[in-house]
């Protein structure tokens, strides 16, 4: 952690919803007026898409059939905890970005699945935030989660996720849906190893339920909407968080326990703007006091 340069990250699976996340981030980034610095957890990975597809292959071919974008051995995380180590410091570090698909490609005039070359972070920003997989990362001797300011986890229930990754996947990316579930197969150990306990170590939780059968996720046609849905949000430390005004705010609010509230799936962005706007702002205010 670092009062002079502050660092936030969202962490969840694939499909998840982190991306979704960040965006209401950036509507707080865009209406405080903050130089933020975003990376992107794919772009920590080892491997580009033919590099993985290789390794996965070699990794099968020595017994391993669940080598995955999951686990560290598939993902540069000594780099990660070193460019949040640095960026801690001095609010400098160097990131890349990965290109997922053809759009983001043409832009850089490189081939979907590849990696941008790696580049100096911009100049006197606020702070670093991060979304990906493995924010809130502890396992041996890396430990991301200990440079980070404000850790944010971003959980469905299990079958919801899946039915969003299954609908993202094909209707994005083009994949089938066997390929699609061999994925979420061969991901399932380090899901249970290095995904699930990141969210022990949050400061906010949150956990979208649906309200309609999601019992076979493979058949399902549609994701379920907001409307479909609550968002369990949980706080590690309650300390400091103004519950009345929350529930005031969010209609349909309710308080659970004395560290989490439910609310409407309609109000998760409001709500994380309500939440993470004075948290934000007391990052900054500390960091230009120093």
């Amino acid at each position: 952690m670092s009062t002079s340069h502050p660092i936030v990250a969202i962490t969840g699976s694939s499909g998840a919803g982190t991306s979704t996340v960040l965006h209401s981030f950036r509507h707080i980034f865009r209406r405080e007026g903050l130089i933020v610095q975003i990376v992107q957890g794919d772009s920590y990975h080892r491997y580009d898409r033919e590099g993985m597809f290789e390794a996965m292959r070699i990794s099968e071919q020595k017994g391993n059939s669940n080598f995955s974008h999951f686990g560290p051995e598939a993902n540069l995380l000594d780099d990660l905890a070193d460019l949040f180590t640095n960026y801690g410091e001095s609010g400098k570090g160097q990131f890349r970005r990965y290109l997922h698909n053809a759009d983001e490609a043409s832009f850089y005039k490189q081939a979907s699945g590849t990696f941008t070359p790696w580049e100096p972070i911009r100049e006197n920003t606020d702070l670093l935030f991060y979304e990906g997989l493995h924010g809130g990362y502890k396992h041996k001797e890396i430990d991301v989660a200990k440079h980070v300011d404000l850790l944010v986890g971003v959980v469905p229930i299990i079958n919801l996720e899946w039915i969003q990754k299954l609908h993202r996947d094909q209707v994005t990316r083009g994949y089938s849906q066997e390929a699609i579930v061999d994925t979420i197969l061969r991901r399932m150990p380090d899901y249970v190893n290095h995904i699930t306990p990141q969210f022990s170590r949050t400061h906010v939780n949150f956990q979208r339920v649906p309200t309609v059968d999601t019992s076979n996720p493979f058949a399902a046609k549609d994701i379920p909407s907001a409307d479909e849905s609550m968002v369990v949000i949980r706080f590690a430390d309650p300390k400091g968080i103004d519950f009345p005004y929350l529930l005031s705010m969010l209609d349909g609010s309710v308080m659970t326990r004395p560290n989490t509230i439910i609310i409407p799936g309609g109000k998760m962005g409001l709500a994380m703007q309500l939440i993470f706007t004075p948290m934000l702002l007391r990052l900054v205010e500390a960091k230009n006091k120093v």
